[in-house]
């Protein structure tokens, strides 16, 4: 029997956003699953090498802060809330990003880059990890096509 297969849609790019995906595809190859990735628009922030992902307060209502808006727009506001998201996942044993990433790699999991999306924000294979690679929105829908399950994250 082969194994199951999964294909997930990577669109965000900020830290808050970035761990479901990696969650998901990191937990479904450790469960067997054949597990690919594709990663488009604000998702290709997740593949470059050096990442500098933020936690964004506004338009999150999740984040359960009750700062009025025009407060969370002052300068100094976003870098205060990321700190303190990091944090929190530190202090509760949470890997960070580029371990979760790693360990997809090493797993296996298939990650592709948006070509076009690449093309459009001037990012060349140099801006990613090794191991990635380019695929158009044919490939994701080919991919999408064989999984068992789709997710959009």
């Amino acid at each position: 029997m082969s194994a199951k297969v999964i294909t997930i849609i990577v669109t965000k790019g900020s830290l808050d956003w970035a761990y479901p995906p990696l969650i998901l595809a990191s937990t479904a190859a450790a469960l067997g699953y054949e597990c690919r990735m594709f990663f488009t628009f604000y998702g290709l922030q997740l593949l470059k090498r050096n990442l500098r992902l933020q936690v964004s307060p506004l338009g999150n209502p999740a984040l359960g802060s009750r700062l009025p808006v025009f407060i969370k727009t002052l300068p100094g506001v976003q870098a205060i809330f990321t700190r303190k998201a990091r944090e929190r996942l530190r202090a509760k044993g949470v890997a960070d990003i580029e371990e979760l990433r790693q360990l997809c790699l090493d797993a296996d999991v298939k990650m592709y880059a948006c070509q076009m999306t690449a093309e459009l924000h001037e990012f060349t294979k140099k801006d990613f990890i090794p191991g990635v690679e380019y695929a158009g929105a044919a490939t994701f829908f080919q991919s999408a096509g064989e999984s068992d399950i789709c997710v959009f994250t």
